[in-house]
């Protein structure tokens, strides 16, 4: 159907193609634009099927996966990317690469280049297709469905991956919950926390490289993703942020002027002791289907920082983060969510506000620019 978010699978496996190609088929509201064995071919394919977006594998021949983006940044295609690849030792540096060359999102293959168990990662990779692709289908003007006009597929073995689509496309109601009474007037900005997940790498990479260079409150981060890909996340982060990004690490010192990310798998609190505060790591449980939790980062920088903190909720699927949110609310403190126009996903950011936990809604744009503002804010 012409509506749907047509995709192009780029692979140099017949099999990760067909099974990709299966996934998307049995999905509501995707469609398979066409498929491609290497760089090369889907740069000659795009014009001709003009895919919304793309899955690419990054180790394939003739061309591979980090040619094909420098190549499509080269032709100025916009169309965006998501990386499904297995590439294990140097992946996070290649990943991150990638990233960098205007991939939008990465997901790593459950188990090497050949995957029969690809279907692990099926609703991340659904949840991002109809994400992206709808965001760039919006951009370029074209129609975006609803969830009542989508067909079922015919052959779908269960109905999740309609749930996903509905879940991501509903219609938020008119009225958020009443928002929680607050302990406490909110004071001065001591600490900011951000919680993101679908969408994130480049709302981080657009948030971080327009915060002001004089902004002298410490910077909390739960991004999931994987691990052993979160500390060449922070380090090309980084490389385009005024402040210092760098990986948490157990004991680190909560300063101004540096952004701790947390650690792929690891739970991220803040304890306060008598001279400072110091980043905690921790393997505690998974909290609302995470670890680390922006659930878990929001409750412990309430709890040590009150009324002094920031809270801040993005693009992402699920509702990790929107409870806590509002403990940071209801100690005092200040919390802002991403807008649903700039959201890839706007999960998260949408629980948090139909819960009353949301103060303002920023997009994506303006984000860096408020968090300053409010940071730098004397209360």
């Amino acid at each position: 159907m012409a509506d749907e978010i047509s995709v192009l699978v780029v692979d140099d496996s017949a099999l990760m193609r067909n099974l990709i190609g299966r996934m998307i088929e049995d999905t509501p509201g995707l469609a398979v634009a066409d498929k491609a064995m290497n760089g090369l071919f889907a740069l000659q394919k795009i014009p001709k099927v003009n895919p919304d977006i793309i899955v690419l594998d990054l180790e394939m021949p003739e061309m591979n996966g980090i040619e094909f983006l420098k190549e499509r940044k080269k032709q100025g295609i916009r169309i965006p990317v998501v990386i499904l690849s297995s590439i294990a030792s140097r992946g996070a540096e290649i990943t991150m690469e990638a990233l960098s060359l205007g991939a939008s999102d990465f997901i790593q293959k459950p188990s090497g280049s050949v995957s029969e168990d690809i279907h692990v990662v099926k609703d991340t990779l659904v949840g991002m297709l109809l994400g992206y692709g709808s965001s760039y289908r919006r951009l370029q003007g074209k129609k975006v469905l609803s969830p009542m006009e989508y067909k079922p597929k015919a052959a779908q073995s269960t109905h999740h991956s309609s749930d996903l689509f509905s879940y991501l496309h509903a219609e938020p109601p008119a009225f958020p919950a009443k928002p929680p009474a607050q302990m406490r007037k909110p004071g001065k900005t001591e600490i900011i926390a951000i919680g993101v997940s679908t969408g994130g790498p480049d709302a981080l990479r657009t948030v971080f490289s327009q915060l002001d260079a004089d902004l002298n409150v410490p910077i909390v981060v739960v991004q999931h993703m994987p691990p052993g890909f979160t500390s060449e996340f922070a380090k090309s982060l980084d490389r385009i942020c005024p402040l210092d990004v760098k990986e948490a690490e157990d004991g680190d010192i909560i300063k101004s002027g540096r952004i701790l990310i947390a650690q792929g798998n690891r739970h991220l609190e803040v304890e306060k002791k008598s001279l400072n505060a110091v980043a905690r790591l921790s393997d505690t449980p998974l909290v609302s289907g995470h670890r680390p939790s922006a659930d878990v980062l929001f409750a412990s920088v309430a709890m040590s920082y009150a009324n002094h903190t920031l809270g801040v909720i993005m693009t992402g699927m699920g509702r990790d983060g929107a409870q806590h949110l509002g403990t940071i609310y209801k100690e005092g403190g200040m919390t802002l969510g991403q807008d649903e126009a700039s959201a890839v996903v706007y999960g998260m950011p949408r629980v948090a506000h139909e819960m009353g936990h949301v103060m303002e809604q920023v997009s994506l744009e303006n984000m860096a620019r408020r968090i300053c503002d409010v940071a730098k804010t004397p209360r």
